[in-house]
């Protein structure tokens, strides 16, 4: 992750230097002598000065419009100075408290280091740290580069805590009472003793501990917990008198909840100290609130926290492919108890099973998801955190959670093992075989018309289709050819389309046409890779609470081209994942899991003709060309659905191949006229996504962290 930041920043720092070269050659001229401009230059080469970060975290110096060698220089001179970092990922504050090499010395401290040595931030950071908090940290492997990152990460989870949380506790009129169950068995003791200290030392203390020892066989656990027990009141223990296990031993510490509401929390793992404020807070904040769960991050034997998971807000089908939810969460236990807490038998993924059960007794717009990492989960030897193949068990206890779940939904509906362990695949019955209507826009385009429709034609498994193919205006003998001869096919109607290109209007004009109960928007450029896309898409657009269905497109080169559509990256939205490498699993396996999200493309997309019309199509006025099926799925998901992508139905996207590119001043500014449109009435610049995270960033698409929220 640090090498690709300081790689970006030299890249766009050079770019920059390129853009100002005239500027450039006059401060060579002018400053060579004295050696700033080669100081600068060696500051901006690198890649721990970012231009863009000083001058947007240092606006006194933006107000000037220095270049960016004005700008190296006057860190080198006075911003090192008067404390102004340089880049996200060298703080000088962090560096000074850590630092043992420079100590005293009152040069610039990255341009000291720069000209000590080469490779400075690639040493160990052993070699640096003050030898009191050299004990704190995990020095093997570590280098100071990532170290600095660490830190600088870790003090972005901290942001927005209040400074005077003791007041602001104060002032919450609803300060109930939160029981933290804690199942124990042979737990180590170091990690056993920093699990309850990390409850005890919670900012707010309306809270009850829950404690069931699993009749472990290390005695001195009972005297830890013993001792817990004596120094505090809240604290509470039951030892239980033989092993079941860890359903058993939860609903042993769920039978000693007295508060209203009941975190979970595993008997090695730690809650950040504000987790019950930030909790409570919530729930002051949605007084209907039934469930709550938080970020969370991983955390190691030396106590490194790593690894941070930024959550979608609740995601229904993201949550029948993976636990995504995990920790931290908060009950209320008078449904946990109605629903008889855990279930034995389902051991591995017993708060899964729980949580989907608990899931049926509320309502899903009471559910509240905080984007702060609150939860830090152990990650050790023969832990799921560490490793999900060390307890492959944990995967069949998935299934068999799921398959309880599903039953008495739909007792046709199967699950299966996914792409990995924990993970899992829903597959949904296809009821009574439903024609397909699929639209296919085109101009001339012979060759790669023909691709695409040779490809359904000779790949699709599901049979029950027909194809529109759109002629707008192709005047290609060849292609006409061609398209004369499809008509002739029993599956294919060619339709003409004769006014100007407006890809809203042309399907607009198509569904009227389409004899489908569900309509396919397909472009001309696509080629299919698995003969089941269509089924795997189907069984989700024919499910009551689901409108449009999105597919895994690739670009040739086998990179992804769509993996569904975050909104607001880059100022409307764009295209998840894009250009990882085919296989990728993604950001927290994202890319091999089913799973909702408010926009899909519609260079393939499938939709029920019923729910497409409710929302009144594509709008063929303002959105001609771009965005139009941003558009409609948001429409659609305001309506009441969800929108959904699936992994598992796969084509080539050979993109804009017909129609070319925006790249003339007419289209340009038909471009910004859609992009106005879709800032205007969605917000898109502003929206939060609920399915992504504020924590992640919205310069792209590739889930890297917000670092700017520092």
């Amino acid at each position: 992750m640090t090498d690709k930041i300081i790689l970006s920043v030299i890249k766009r720092n050079l770019k920059i230097l390129k853009t100002q070269e005239g500027l450039f050659f006059r401060f060579k001229r002018k400053l060579k002598k004295n050696g700033e401009f080669k100081n600068a230059l060696k500051i901006i080469s690198s890649g721990y000065f970012d231009y863009e970060y000083y001058l947007i975290n240092h606006p006194d110096i933006a107000i000037g419009n220095p270049s960016i060698i004005e700008a190296a220089i006057h860190y080198n001179m006075h911003g090192w100075e008067d404390g102004k970092n340089p880049s996200e990922l060298f703080d000088n504050k962090i560096f000074i408290k850590y630092n043992n090499y420079f100590k005293g010395d009152k040069k610039n401290l990255l341009l000291n280091v720069l000209k000590k040595e080469e490779n400075f931030f690639n040493h160990n950071i052993a070699f640096f740290l003050n030898e009191d908090i050299k004990e704190e940290y995990d020095c093997s492997g570590q280098t100071l580069k990532d170290f600095l990152y660490d830190k600088r990460l870790s003090r972005m989870y901290d942001k927005d805590i209040p400074i005077d949380i003791s007041k602001k506790i104060l002032e919450l009129k609803y300060q109930p009472k939160i029981s933290i169950i804690i199942p124990v068995y042979n737990t180590e003791i170091k990690f056993l003793k920093k699990c309850i200290d990390s409850v005890v030392s919670q900012s707010y203390e309306n809270w009850q501990i829950c404690l069931a020892d699993d009749c472990s066989s290390d005695e001195e656990i009972h005297e830890v917990l013993s001792m817990y027990c004596k120094k505090d009141a809240r604290i509470n223990v039951v030892f239980r008198e033989e092993n079941g296990h860890i359903s058993h031993a939860s609903n042993s510490a769920l039978e000693l909840a007295e508060g209203e509401w009941t975190a979970l929390l595993d008997h090695d793992d730690e809650l950040h100290v504000n987790a019950l404020y930030f909790t409570v807070e919530a729930i002051n904040m949605n007084p209907n609130v039934e469930f709550i769960y938080t970020d969370e991050d991983k955390i190691d034997e030396k106590g490194k926290r790593y690894e941070p998971h930024f959550k979608s807000d609740w995601n229904l089908d993201l949550l029948y492919s993976q636990n995504y939810i995990s920790h931290l969460g908060v009950y209320k236990t008078n449904i946990l108890k109605k629903i008889k807490g855990f279930r034995v038998g389902l051991e591995g993924s017993q708060d899964y099973d729980l949580l989907l059960r608990y899931s049926k007794e509320i309502a899903h717009s009471n559910i509240v998801h905080i984007p702060r990492v609150l939860y830090h989960w152990r990650a050790i030897k023969g832990s799921t955190a560490l490793n999900a193949e060390e307890k492959s068990y944990t995967t069949d206890a998935g299934i068999k959670a799921l398959k309880n779940y599903f039953f008495n939904i739909d007792s046709k509906i199967t699950v299966e093992r996914g792409k990995a362990e924990n993970i899992y695949k829903v597959n949904w019955p296809i009821k009574n075989n439903p024609l397909v209507s699929l639209i296919i826009p085109t101009y001339n385009g012979y060759e790669i018309t023909k691709q695409a429709i040779d490809s359904i034609l000779e790949k699709t498994a599901y049979k029950n289709y027909e194809i529109l193919l759109i002629d707008n205006n192709s005047d290609d003998k060849e292609a006409l050819d061609y398209f004369e001869k499809l008509n002739n096919h029993p599956k294919i109607t060619v339709l003409k389309y004769s006014k100007p290109f407006n890809y809203s209007a042309i399907n607009n004009f198509a569904v009227q046409h389409a004899k489908g109960e569900v309509l396919g928007l397909v472009n001309n450029d696509i080629e299919v890779i698995n003969p089941e896309w269509l089924d795997e898409m189907l069984q989700h657009a024919l499910r009551e609470d689901i409108g449009c269905v999105g597919a895994m497109l690739y670009y040739p080169d086998n990179t992804i081209q769509h993996a569904g559509v975050i909104i607001g990256v880059g100022g409307v939205a764009n295209h998840s994942h894009l250009n990882f490498k085919r296989g990728h699993p993604g950001y927290f396996r994202k890319l091999e899991v089913v799973q909702n999200f408010s926009a899909v493309t519609a260079a393939c997309l499938l939709v029920r003709k019923e729910v497409f019309n409710e929302v009144k199509g594509l709008n063929d006025i303002d959105l001609k060309i771009a965005f139009n099926d941003v558009d409609l799925c948001l429409k659609v998901q305001k309506a009441g659905y969800r929108n959904l992508w699936t992994p598992y139905a796969e084509l080539y996207h050979y993109e804009s191949i017909s129609r070319g590119v925006e790249d003339t001043p007419e289209k340009l500014k038909r471009f910004t006229g859609e992009v106005n449109y879709m800032k205007n009435i969605w917000k898109t610049h502003v929206l939060e996504d609920p399915y992504y995270s504020s924590n992640l960033t919205k310069d792209k698409a590739d889930f890297s962290i917000n670092m700017k929220r520092e």
